[in-house]
């Protein structure tokens, strides 16, 4: 009880020092300090000495475990979960992103005492490599990151130590920029990156977007017009540079423009207006929209400007039910890296396996296996444990375990002949109900 005081004493403390700390000043003064939120609070803990003890010690070992133990998700996505003060949680989301993408994570917590929430985002280099891309500040549990690069990237959620409580997580996507034309969006757009152009010979380094002549065509950043001429084949042009992006969006087919060489323009200023010179003088009139990377050349615009998915619709799993022990109700189940029938099976179990719900949707549960094996399961596969599936004389004296490991804390002991309902298996254990009501597991066999 008095560590239990003092753990968290400490931890109120620690999250002061996190918002209003880290302010030196001088040469060195940033030189080590940590690149997180979440670095700064397990470099507390260290200073504090918590990291020798066991909750200090797991906090950081499930912070290291999520990042490689990580559930793949599509975006939009929304789960709920649950956490516990006496066990260290975190959890991983891994999702494919694009480049032009600007993706929305906010987590939304429930509990007896108001919760920070680390949340960040790790782009994956290798199998057994990531790097820090994005974290959200201490003092807020919503981060908005636009990736720049299309690759597999991993947000992890943890909350700090000695805390209870539900959360609700959910990722959307959004364009990272407006759209070009007035009044239209990314339904107009007739033409795409990388079609073929003049029989082969070259690819479409844009998107083609038709609309009435003199329509406005909008600058999408704040930034300087960096190039305003004629060109054979986009005829009237106009480069705008997105120094934050490191991007030129590229604006073409303009009847006339509205902008000169080095103006400065402001999201939603029109830059010209919307016709069909150059190669463009045999259709109708459309813009040509391109985007080209400092370094890189063209790059599909598409993402960048796209419809957004909306708002993410799975049904949560009601919070009297997180944390729930229930087991497999089909003859097989299958556990799989993502909730969906298509989702990568990681193992098959059987009729009866216990699994402990930590989150997930009505439709698909993700769960915890025994032996620490987590991933997701159809809901519709698995039933309450509190129904017995038999009973069981033992015989011989047996020790109630509290986890299903030979190595576990014995809860009881149960002697010979004792009766026991058996609620659900794992392995070589069976999860059991003593006569007096205490639930365990014990070995099988003589």
């Amino acid at each position: 009880m008095e560590l239990n005081n003092l753990l968290r004493s400490l931890s109120i403390g620690l999250l002061m020092g996190l918002v209003s700390a880290c302010t030196g000043v001088g040469p060195t003064a940033n030189l080590f300090r940590p690149s997180s939120p979440h670095d700064q609070y397990g470099q507390s803990l260290k200073q504090a000495k918590l990291d020798q003890t066991a909750l200090g010690t797991d906090w950081l070992s499930a912070g290291e475990r999520a990042l490689q133990d990580s559930l793949k998700i599509t975006v939009p996505y929304r789960e709920s979960g649950y956490f516990s003060a006496n066990k260290a949680f975190a959890v991983g989301y891994r999702l494919d992103a694009q480049r032009g993408d600007r993706l929305l994570v906010k987590v939304e917590t429930q509990g007896q005492k108001e919760t920070q929430v680390f949340i960040d985002v790790f782009a994956l280099e290798s199998r057994d490599k990531t790097s820090l891309v994005a974290a959200s500040k201490a003092d807020t549990n919503v981060l908005a990151w636009e990736p720049r690069r299309t690759r597999t990237y991993l947000i992890r959620i943890q909350p700090e130590l000695l805390r209870t409580g539900s959360y609700t997580i959910s990722i959307t996507r959004e364009p990272a920029l407006s759209f070009p034309v007035k009044g239209r969006d990314s339904r107009q757009i007739s033409s795409f990156f990388g079609v073929a152009r003049d029989g082969g010979r070259r690819r479409h380094e844009g998107v083609d977007i038709f609309a009435p002549r003199g329509t406005p065509a909008l600058a999408l950043v704040d930034g300087v017009i960096s190039g305003v001429g004629v060109g054979k084949l986009g005829g009237n042009v106009a480069f705008l540079t997105d120094n934050d992006r490191n991007i030129r969006l590229y604006y073409a087919h303009l009847d006339r423009w509205n902008v000169s060489n080095g103006q400065r323009v402001s999201i939603g200023d029109t830059v010209g207006f919307i016709g069909n010179t150059g190669n463009a003088r045999t259709t109708g009139p459309h813009l040509h929209f391109g985007i080209y990377g400092f370094t890189d050349g063209a790059t599909d615009p598409l993402p960048f400007i796209r419809m957004g998915r909306g708002p993410a619709r799975q049904s949560l799993l009601p919070a009297n039910r997180l944390g729930d022990s229930v087991r497999v109700s089909a003859a097989r189940s299958v556990v799989r890296l993502s909730p969906g029938s298509e989702g990568v099976a990681l193992r098959e179990v059987p009729r009866a396996t216990a699994l402990t719900i930590l989150g997930g949707t009505e439709s698909w549960l993700r769960v915890e296996l025994p032996d620490g094996l987590t991933g997701y399961v159809v809901s519709s596969a698995t039933e309450a444990e509190k129904r017995p599936l038999r009973r069981l004389v033992l015989p011989a004296s047996r020790p109630l375990l509290d986890a299903a490991n030979a190595q576990a804390a014995t809860i009881a002991t149960l002697p010979t002949g004792a009766v026991v309902e058996v609620l659900a298996t794992a392995n070589a254990f069976q999860l059991v109900r003593s006569p007096d009501g205490q639930t365990g597991w014990v070995v099988v066999g003589p």
